[in-house]
């Protein structure tokens, strides 16, 4: 048991069986009444967001999530196959399952595969990933007065905004979790 004292991004809780993880929190004292907690928590199974209160210090279900080290290896018909880099075994997950990060996806790239109750509820992925632009409209200098930008398909097949100065065979640096540009690799 954990309170809500103890929030912080990260931090997963279990919630009538089903394990939440906060994405965001504030403490609020206010001038009269009792100090409360609200915190912006997201469903590790559904991918629901949720905003909800607790009274400062009241005790609240830890959620246990195992992560484990996989490496993904392929993609069959719309099923991705994930290795235990430990024991070897290796499972398969829909792209229903997975949600935004096959966007993201490269062959042989180490995730953390996150488990409740032995249950595969998501992955995470690191912060950056380096794509390669498979295809993007040549730049036309002097197209734009505040540099500008245009869209990017990368190997993965993402589509993302890139700087106009970007062309094809650039490997660039995606930040996982908002899909945007942050740089050349």
């Amino acid at each position: 048991m954990i309170t809500s004292n103890d929030f912080r991004p990260g931090v997963t809780i279990e919630i009538d069986g089903q394990v939440w993880q906060v994405v965001e929190f504030q403490h609020v004292k206010p001038g009269k009444g009792a100090a409360f907690v609200r915190a912006k928590i997201k469903n590790l199974e559904t991918s629901a967001v949720v905003e909800r209160t607790w009274n400062a210090g009241e005790k609240v279900q830890e959620g246990h999530v195992d992560r484990r080290q996989m490496q993904y290896l392929y993609e069959n018909e719309g099923m991705y196959c994930f290795m235990d880099t430990e024991t070897y075994d290796q499972i398969e997950l829909n792209k229903e399952s997975l949600g935004d990060t096959v966007n993201f996806l490269k062959e042989e790239m180490n995730v953390s595969v996150m488990l409740f109750k032995e249950k595969v509820i998501g992955i995470d992925l690191p912060a950056t990933v380096n794509l390669k632009v498979i295809e993007t409209d040549p730049g036309i200098r002097g197209d734009t007065a505040t540099g500008g930008s245009k869209p990017a398909t990368l190997e993965t097949g993402y589509v993302a905004k890139v700087p106009l100065f970007i062309n094809e065979g650039d490997v660039l640096t995606i930040d996982t979790r908002t899909g945007e540009y942050t740089g050349r690799a």
